[in-house]
């Protein structure tokens, strides 16, 4: 008797998803390569060696980690108090979660830029009170960041946190122990996974992002132009070359880093597992 497959339709549907993946990603990766592949290895480091070319890399990766850890604290906050308490507006704050998922990002940059500009709503206040320039300067980069990366964190972990069995935290109180002793030892190494995955997330939205932050940036060689916009810079200058370098060294910086957080992601659930 003939074995049937599980899944119907599965050379079909095998087919489709290796034709899109060539298109999407193989394809426009490997063009990317071969371009870059045209400069001698001489040249491509001395692309990488320019020192527009390194600020740019230490701002976006720079503002890109920071605004991933602060989205990952107030992300899990957040998470926290819409799966754990019941306030009034809680399905509105819940829906404008997504709102940055949903914005174009040229949108959000432009709202974000004429609210933190020294004469926005936000900026004056702070600009008057602390002398601190958020729009226009590195700081309005994080910004940016943090409102785009925020949703990333906060539906990982939410759902986490509304699978976690309470009776738990009910034993453990029982025993004798404290909240914060409750939350280090039961609570934390649950949540813990999700929230390094929604920092990952963030981080790889924060390091490519461009709509959300040009506005807002400022754009200063040197200080707060990010590799994006360096790469636009450099594809209407026409040096396709050095734009392709650029793009191949960021993709496999962000595959590399990647790769290391899903590392650490992999080491603490076993970890968990083994407690």
């Amino acid at each position: 008797m003939k074995q049937s497959n599980i899944m119907p339709g599965f050379r079909p549907t095998l087919a489709l998803t290796l034709v899109y993946l060539a298109l999407i990603v193989l394809i426009p990766l490997s063009a990317l390569l071969l371009k870059t592949w045209q400069l001698s290895f001489a040249d491509y480091l001395a692309i990488l060696a320019n020192e527009r070319v390194l600020a740019s890399f230490r701002v976006s990766f720079f503002a890109a980690l920071i605004a991933a850890v602060i989205a990952a604290v107030f992300g899990f906050i957040i998470a926290w108090s819409l799966v754990r308490y019941p306030f009034p507006g809680k399905r509105l704050l819940d829906a404008l979660i997504d709102l940055p998922l949903a914005l174009p990002t040229a949108v959000a940059g432009i709202v974000l830029a004429a609210i933190y500009e020294p004469k926005g709503w936000i900026g004056n206040v702070v600009m008057d009170s602390f002398g601190i320039q958020i729009a226009y300067k590195p700081l309005g980069i994080v910004f940016a960041l943090i409102f785009i990366g925020l949703p990333f964190v906060v539906r990982t972990i939410e759902p986490v946190l509304q699978e976690f069995d309470t009776v738990m935290e009910e034993a453990a109180a029982s025993l004798g122990a404290s909240r914060l002793q409750a939350f280090l030892r039961i609570i934390l190494p649950n949540i813990l996974p999700a929230a390094i995955t929604g920092f990952a997330l963030a981080f790889a939205r924060g390091v490519g992002e461009y709509g959300s932050v040009i506005f807002i940036a400022g754009n200063m060689p040197y200080i707060s132009e990010v590799v994006p916009l360096l790469i636009i810079t450099k594809l209407e200058q026409y040096d396709y070359a050095g734009a392709a370098a650029i793009g191949l060294t960021m993709l496999l910086l962000s595959f590399l880093l990647l790769l290391s957080i899903n590392g650490l992601q992999w080491w603490v659930r076993r970890r968990s597992g083994q407690l």
